[in-house]
């Protein structure tokens, strides 16, 4: 317990930060997925509390997703009650417990660098573009979406558009004075004085907001911001209403079909977008620690499990909140799990002060967090690695955009492996000669996809020449490629083309046809 508290410094404030980051996502997600507000809220405690105990990475922050509003929603319409949804949230996170016993995690090592840094960069870009109409005041599609074609029928671009024609003065101005506070409070001035390392800049930018709009508000200003743009938190008058919050499942529904359904459903997607945003905050880690996949999954799965039970949405690993906390200077799990005590606390005690927030402040503490994962200097590193790396990048940037998280990490993991095949396919063969002298030789390894290459070059050897086969370096080789020399070795004397082999231990080899006598084949 000691060990936890050690870095209590670095995460309590980093906890305020993301607790502020997660407040509207919470409420947004919820809202989204047609499901009542608070269960974003249950969900948010669930994901930093349980989740936080239990997982072993340091800085991955879980809550309710944007990535599952669509999945949520549908399956909530099709439920013939709320109680009959969450039954499939306790059965996804039974499910999750047994990915992890399993060991599923190890999905996640398989998506390519590129593609990570790629969905890392694209929530950078959705970040800012999304919270771009609550900056200026319009707030009718819900705070934390991130698909491309919204509810309210806009698609990203075209609700900025639209949203100019509700600028809000107040709203604009908060937002900008919220960002000076950020950009400045990153500055070294600031950041070597002990209060300033204690007191984060997003806490700072809240209270100004706050304070800015309840002046306008006592001065009886037309250019007050009303409550339709703030924070929105149910209020309890007392405890026992507060209880009533909290809804359970419905077990009588147990036997439903489309609540398995929906339970299988919701296991393989969360566990896949908390395995894709584990694997990205790792990346981001200063200290390049790397967090156990497995236990992850049993983690979000008892998380899951609390959720469902208390009337909770799923809950994923989200990559917006554990950018916001390694950005804050988080240095463990404390942050997290003090985060989801921040939501349970606030909601009990402080509601009321937390819909005095205006969400143009949260937008702007957004913009920062999302400027933080694009910075142009990502875009000039990934130029410097070639073609090979950038395109897998820039497309999955493109893709995640266009569609959502998961479908865009799909095209760019197809697109990773096509040029993994590609950069394969051209080293996995090399040949080179010197007038009449040839050498053929593999390398790594050689697939049925480096079949036409080593056919058309041994085809093209001149009469009268001497070819060398060099296997020794391969690690596989198909047995087409087999097929194509032994080809080759039956019709190589009618040219009169001298052929010698360098066969390593390679245990398909002994097909290749070796009788000297009738080929002039030598193999060493």
């Amino acid at each position: 317990m000691k060990k936890i508290f050690q870095n209590v410094g670095a995460d309590a404030p980093a906890s305020i930060v993301v607790f502020l980051v997660a407040l509207p996502l919470c409420l947004g997600v919820a809202l989204g997925s047609n499901a009542p507000l608070f269960s974003g809220i249950i969900a948010g405690m669930a994901g930093g509390i349980i989740v936080g105990l239990l997982s072993g990475s340091s800085l991955s922050v879980s809550g309710p997703a944007a990535g599952l509003t669509a999945v949520v929603a549908t399956a909530i319409g099709k439920m013939p009650a709320y109680e009959a949804f969450l039954i499939s949230v306790v059965i996804a996170g039974a499910l999750q417990i047994i990915f992890g016993f399993l060991k599923a995690g190890i999905i996640g090592d398989y998506v390519p660098n590129s593609v990570i840094r790629g969905m890392l960069a694209a929530i950078g870009i959705i970040l800012i573009l999304k919270q771009l109409p609550h900056f200026v005041g319009y707030d009718k599609d819900f705070s934390g979406d991130e698909a491309f074609i919204q509810i309210d029928k806009n698609n990203t671009f075209s609700e900025i558009i639209y949203s100019l024609n509700y600028l809000s003065p107040a709203s604009i101005a908060i937002g900008i004075f919220s960002i000076i506070i950020l950009v400045l409070w990153d500055k070294p001035f600031f950041k070597s004085k002990k209060l300033f390392q204690w007191v984060p800049a997003p806490l700072i930018a809240v209270a100004f907001a706050i304070g800015v709009n309840e002046f306008l508000l006592g001065s009886a200003s037309k250019f007050s911001i009303d409550k339709d743009h703030m924070v929105a938190l149910p209020v309890a008058s007392d405890l026992k209403s507060f209880g009533s919050f909290f809804t359970f499942p419905s077990w009588e529904h147990l036997g439903n079909s489309q609540v398995w359904i929906t339970g299988v459903t919701i296991a393989l997607v969360a566990s896949l977008e908390t395995l894709l945003s584990l694997e990205a905050v790792d990346k981001l880690d200063p200290y390049n620690r790397s967090s156990p996949t497995n236990r992850e999954l049993k983690a979000q799965g008892v998380g899951n499990l609390v959720s469902g039970l208390l009337g909770g949405l799923p809950v994923t690993s989200v990559i917006v909140r554990s950018s916001a906390n390694v950005n804050a200077g988080a240095n463990s799990k404390l942050s997290t799990i003090l985060h989801g005590l921040l939501i349970f606390l606030s909601v009990l005690l402080i509601p009321a002060l937390l819909n005095k927030i205006p969400l143009s402040a949260l937008a702007a503490i957004l913009i920062v967090t999302g400027y933080k994962l694009v910075k142009p200097s990502i875009f000039k590193d990934f130029y410097k690695k070639g073609w090979d790396q950038l395109i897998p990048f820039l497309i999955t940037i493109i893709a995640i955009l266009l569609s959502d998280l998961l479908i865009g990490i799909v095209i760019g993991i197809g697109v990773g492996l096509f040029f993994l095949i590609r950069s394969n396919f051209k080293s996995a063969v090399m040949v080179v000669h010197d007038d009449n002298k040839y050498l053929v030789r593999f390398r790594k390894d050689v697939s049925f996809l480096n079949k036409p290459i080593v056919k058309e070059k041994l085809e093209s050897v001149p009469e009268e020449s001497y070819v060398l086969i060099d296997m020794t370096r391969a690690d596989f080789i198909d047995k087409d490629i087999i097929d194509v020399i032994n080809e080759f070795l039956q019709h190589a004397h009618l040219n009169n083309i001298k052929v010698e082999i360098k066969k390593s231990q390679y245990k398909a080899l002994h097909q290749l046809v070796n009788t000297q006598d009738d080929f002039q084949l030598k193999i060493a």
